[in-house]
């Protein structure tokens, strides 16, 4: 039989556990922090007043916001007449991509 050191069948000390722990969660808040900050929303990205609207009021701009972008995708419009700048259907525009890298 091998001789086995009272050193080894000894549990940890406290000091050494209680550091362990301490440190398992501080990664955890850490981690929390980090989630916290880069995927709750923020507010100043909400429509003004929004978050006061009732429910009803809160569908209604939500239906006209994606009214506006459903027209932005699919609708041509001047951004900038005097510059020249359109605003294209998307279609459209992945159209133009696709035939202006295959003449490259």
């Amino acid at each position: 039989m091998a001789d086995h050191s009272s050193s080894e069948n000894a549990a940890p000390s406290s000091g050494a556990f209680t550091a362990t722990a301490l440190a398992v969660i501080g990664g955890f808040a850490i981690f929390a922090i980090i989630l916290a900050v880069a995927y709750l929303p923020n507010k100043q990205d909400l429509p003004r007043g929004v978050g006061s609207k009732s429910r009803e009021e809160g569908k209604a701009i939500l239906k006209e916001l994606h009214g506006a972008e459903q027209a932005a995708a699919t609708t041509y419009a001047w951004i900038d007449k005097d510059k020249g700048v359109v605003r294209l259907p998307l279609d459209r525009a992945i159209e133009l991509t696709i035939q202006e890298r295959k003449k490259k």
